[in-house]
């Protein structure tokens, strides 16, 4: 009988067997939810890429500098009517915009890379929609935010606003000064060793360290980045005659660039009241099927 019910295996195989199909169930279900919360949060980003493929592609009656810079305005003051971003999130993105056109000027000047093509819309040879490619950043952060219910626990914002104040700071300096970025690498590493970022996927709730979240969006930037220079977007001087990847050590740096980024929406969410908390027991996870859940973690 026991053959019947199990096979040749015996009970323990076929309960071995029906965990392994509930445990690839989980997964399925955890990576195909996760992926589509991902897409949503990359909208802004999304768009702007193929807002770069388009212009790049298709013949228009303006430079692609000026044609982007419509667009991306167009596009801000569509997702905050559309109700994507909130009033505040667009205020991030702003906020994003010119820190990031800021270093890009300051690059563009010390050769670090540069802008090809003509424009009209160009301030030291840098097209004003470059510090939307930044403000894509601060969108995807605050779209993950909401959309799978972020917190934090163990952040100290003001050691963590230094360190992300001084990493931006060192993309300046470094032109002039020793580069410092290894040991304000290490320093952040220490203040967030305690640090963990709570996120829920479906009905569970899951957390990773958060420098690991840093190191996560900093590699997405990077690739997005190679989108970026192989459609002739922007250029390094080793690309200026046949494209190359770009240098894998500019991952580390989207990396570091990546905690300013989040400084700055998690001050935001201190103000909504979103930042802290009990991280297990937030309002999306009130459905979890069992309490045991709510301490899961990916990995």
């Amino acid at each position: 009988m026991a053959e019947m019910a199990w096979g040749n295996g015996g009970p323990e195989t076929g309960l071995v067997s029906i965990a392994r199909r509930r445990l690839l169930r989980r997964a399925v279900a955890f990576g195909w939810t996760f992926v589509r919360v991902q897409v949503a949060s990359v909208a802004f980003a999304g768009a702007l890429f193929a807002g770069i493929l388009v212009t790049t592609y298709v013949r228009l009656p303006l430079a692609q500098y000026d044609a982007m810079l419509l667009y991306v305005l167009a596009l801000t003051v569509g997702f905050y009517v559309a109700r994507w971003e909130t009033l505040r999130e667009v205020g991030v993105i702003a906020v994003f915009h010119l820190l990031g056109l800021a270093l890009e000027i300051y690059k563009v000047h010390a050769g670090s890379w540069t802008y090809p093509g003509p424009g009209a819309t160009k301030v030291a040879g840098v097209p004003l929609y470059a510090g939307f490619m930044y403000a894509a950043v601060g969108s995807y952060i605050c779209q993950a935010w909401r959309r799978m219910d972020l917190r934090v626990t163990a952040y100290r914002p003001v050691p963590l606003t230094i360190l992300a104040i001084a990493l931006y700071a060192n993309f300046y300096t470094h032109h002039f000064w020793p580069d410092a970025r290894w040991v304000l690498a290490g320093l952040l590493l220490l203040e967030l060793r305690r640090t963990w970022i709570y996120f829920t996927v479906g009905a569970s709730r899951y957390r990773i360290p958060l420098w690991s979240s840093f190191i996560a969006i900093g590699t997405m930037v990077w690739l997005a980045e190679n989108a970026g220079t192989f459609l002739g977007a922007w250029r390094y001087p080793s690309q200026m005659d046949v494209w190359e990847v770009v240098h894998v050590g500019k991952l580390g740096s989207w990396a570091l660039l990546v905690s300013l980024s989040f400084v700055l929406v998690a001050t935001v969410k201190s103000t909504e009241g979103r930042l802290y908390g009990d991280p297990r027991n937030g309002p999306s996870v009130e459905n979890a099927t069992s309490s045991h859940e709510g301490d899961q973690s990916p990995g």
